[in-house]
Parts: C-alpha cells; structure tokens; sequence
C-alpha cells in the first residue's frame, strides 16, 4: 500500500472511531503515535514531546484561559439580567423591542464570552420566557436566542479566532481587527430581519405595556449606568488594549480577567463557590484545547509524513479549480464538519489541511479564517445537529417543540450565508481595519 493511501486510511479509521464515541483527543494522539511508529518508529516519540512543549510555552495561547476566566466570571455574576434589563428599556421604542433587545444583549455579551453555550442557556432561562409571556411569536423568541447565542464565535475577543491564529500563524491582534465589521454587519443583518418581520406582521412581537413602555430618563439613565456602562469599559479597555498595540492579547486578557472579578464583587455576587465553579471550567477547558492541539498536530505531521497532505494538494489542484470554486468547496466541507464536531476539531484538525493551498490560490489567510468564523456559527443553528436549538430545549418551556426552535433559527443562517457571500464579493470587510490600523 502506498504512503499516500496509508494517510488515507488513517484518516478514514479517525473519522470512524470518532463517530462511535471516542474522545477526540485520544483518538488523534493514538492514531499519530501508531501509524507515526509504523512510519518512522521512535522518533514519533520525540516529535510528540517535541509537539507538546511547542504548544505548552506558545504565548498566543495563554490568553485562552484568560479569556475563559473572564468568560465565566462575568457569566456567574448575573451581569446578564441587569445588562439585558437596561437595552430593553433603551430598546422599547424599537418594533420587537424585546427580541432587539436579546440580539443586541447577546452580542454585547459575546465580547466578555465567546462561550455559545453559556450564553444560549442564559439569555433562555432570562430572554425566552419575558417574550414568550409578553406574547412573542414562539418561533421568533426562540431564533434570536439561538442565532445572537453564537455571535461570540466571531466578534471578538473571541476564542475561535485566537486559535485559528495559532495554527495559521497569523496575528491574533490583526485578526481582532479584521472580524469587526463582519461581526457588526451579521448583527445588523439580525436585527433589520427582526424589525422588518415585526413590521410585516405586528401579530409576532406585541408592544409592551404601557407601564413598561412608559420609562422616565432618569430610570433608564440609572439602569445603563449600573449595568451597560461598567461592562462596556471592561470590554472595551481590553479590546482597544489590543486592537491599539497598547497591550499584548495576552496582558489584556489577565486585565480583563482580573476586571471580572473587580466588576463581579462590586456587584455582591463573587463568592468562594462561583470563583471555583470558574476556575474549574477554565481548567477543564483550557486542557482540552490543549490536549486537542498537541494531538493535532502530531497526526497531521504523520498525515504530511506519509504524503497526505501532498494528496489532497494534488487532488484539488487536478480539479483546476478557480479562486472562487476554492473557497466554496472548503467552505462547504467545513459546513458538513461542522455536524458532527466541534469548533476546535475542525479549527485544530482540518483546517491545517487547507492552509497550505491558500497561497496557490491567493486567498489571505486573514480573510479564510473570519469566513471559517462565520460558517462556524452556521452548525450552531443548523438541523439536525443545530446545538443552539438543543442548549434552548434544555431550559425551554415544556410546551416548547425543538421543531419550533429549529424554525425559528433556520432564517439567520441564511443571513450568515449572505455576510459570507459578501465578505467573498468585499473582502475589504476584514482586511480594511487592519490596514488601516496597523500599515507600515
């Protein structure tokens, strides 16, 4: 059997072992270390210590932590009731002033925590319900909790991308930069489909009280100042921190962390069990991240090694492909991983696979990596592995259907499809900011 068929077969055994249940991370270690020993014998053995330091002593990721600590804090603080109690009431005048007003929550607080999961089952136990009570179309609430959940995938400081960063080896910083406006635009795009359905059919969002509606300036000057305001310097010190050259992503992150815990005891909801709860979550998953890349990384060495990697260039370069048909063919792949693995797989795993045909293509890596983000979000809201819609169900009303969820989301990946389809036609969107910011 050829080398390049072995690499076949190795990935064809990863796929397969991955689909009965095994954990990711052990299967792409054993897979590297058997077929790397059958390949090149003991010195698999040192390419993985070798690969375990590199990833251990990269400074790009310590920021990860950093962030998932800031993330958690902020999340177990019960900052999101008051932050999304103060945009309802700037808000109110809006049309769907309350589903506005959970887009617009959710992506505020996907710049303190780009943690999908989290952030769905939050604004689903604190959104959902108010709309569903004040007579919310079931299939609206539900799809501006599930499409805004996910937006911390790409606005930043997102983890995502200080991942792809380091294993594309690109600036962490520059990308930052780059994901502004896409991120922005995708969130305009939500909101102006949400106003514009209200508007079409008042019948889905119905005005609030007049109680409700009838808020005097000085109440909702109070409400943004003790919650709007205190979280936006935060998050907004440590991303032009970065995004300025002022700091590094990582000095930022541990001002943003210890931030969090400044913001959380100012609010009397810091205590001993909350500061466990999140510096376990930070541990558990900082070394799974880490465990995926040194994993990772020694099966695609072992995969180039005995030449898949040579491969797939031949196969796609004998597809005389052109720029474009490049990037919605690898955009398409993604979109099907995205089904049965996790961000970080694929980031981790697959995505090295394409980042060497990047320049035979002329495609920046800047502008790939901010595509990769926004389809990302797509497998979020996507049946039938949409895990958005399945974070919903598990705090959702009973009377609540999962078809329901799956309807209401389904719209706003379209809307993702349209911001890709324009970042291809623009890519200026992403490359714009950087070069402004940091031209030399």
């Amino acid at each position: 059997m050829a080398q390049g068929d072995i690499a076949l077969a190795m990935v064809g055994i990863f796929v397969v072992t991955i689909l009965l249940g095994f954990p990711i991370w052990v299967t792409l270690m054993a897979m590297g270390v058997f077929f790397g020993y059958s390949a090149m014998g003991d010195r698999i053995f040192v390419l993985l210590t070798q690969n375990t330091f590199s990833i251990l002593s990269n400074d790009v990721l310590t920021a990860v932590p950093l962030f998932l600590f800031m993330g958690y804090i902020v999340e177990r603080a019960n900052i999101l009731d008051r932050l999304f109690f103060s945009i309802q009431l700037a808000a109110r005048r809006v049309p769907g002033s309350m589903a506005v007003a959970t887009l617009l929550t959710c992506a505020f607080f996907a710049t303190a925590t780009g943690i999908v999961g989290a952030v769905v089952t939050l604004m689903g136990l604190l959104a959902f319900p108010a709309m569903l009570k004040a007579g919310y179309d079931t299939k609206l609430a539900a799809g501006v909790v599930c499409a805004g959940g996910t937006l911390g995938i790409l606005i930043p400081p997102s983890i995502l991308l200080i991942v792809y960063a380091a294993t594309a080896g690109l600036s962490v910083v520059q990308l930052y930069a780059g994901a502004f406006i896409p991120g922005f635009v995708l969130t305009g795009f939500y909101v102006l489909y949400v106003v514009g359905r209200v508007l079409i059919d008042p019948s889905l969002a119905p005005d609030l009280p007049k109680e409700q509606g009838d808020t005097s300036w000085r109440k909702l000057s109070i409400a943004l100042l003790t919650s709007f305001f205190p979280l936006a310097v935060l998050i907004l010190s440590v991303l032009g921190a970065i995004v300025f050259g002022l700091a590094t992503p990582t000095e930022a992150a541990s001002v943003g962390a210890l931030g969090s815990v400044v913001l959380a005891a100012a609010y009397r909801a810091l205590d001993l069990q909350r500061l466990k709860e999140a510096v376990y979550l930070t541990a558990r998953t900082t070394a799974m991240v880490t465990f995926l890349f040194v994993g990772s990384w020694t099966f695609a060495s072992v995969f180039a090694y005995l030449g898949g990697q040579q491969l797939v260039e031949h196969t796609i370069g004998a597809m005389h492909l052109t720029r474009v048909e490049f990037l919605l063919l690898s955009q398409f792949i993604i979109f099907l991983l995205g089904w049965p693995l996790e961000w970080t797989e694929i980031i981790i795993i697959f995505i090295p696979i394409f980042l060497p045909l990047l320049k035979t293509f002329d495609v920046d890596p800047l502008v790939f990596g901010i595509l990769v983000a926004l389809n990302i979000q797509t497998s979020f809201n996507t049946p039938p592995m949409a895990m958005s819609a399945y974070y919903l169900k598990g705090v959702a009303p009973a009377h609540v259907r999962l078809t329901q969820i799956f309807g209401g989301a389904l719209p706003y990946v379209f809307m993702v499809f349209i911001t890709m389809a324009l970042l291809y036609i623009f890519p200026g969107m992403a490359t714009w900011l950087p070069g402004v910011l940091y031209k030399h």
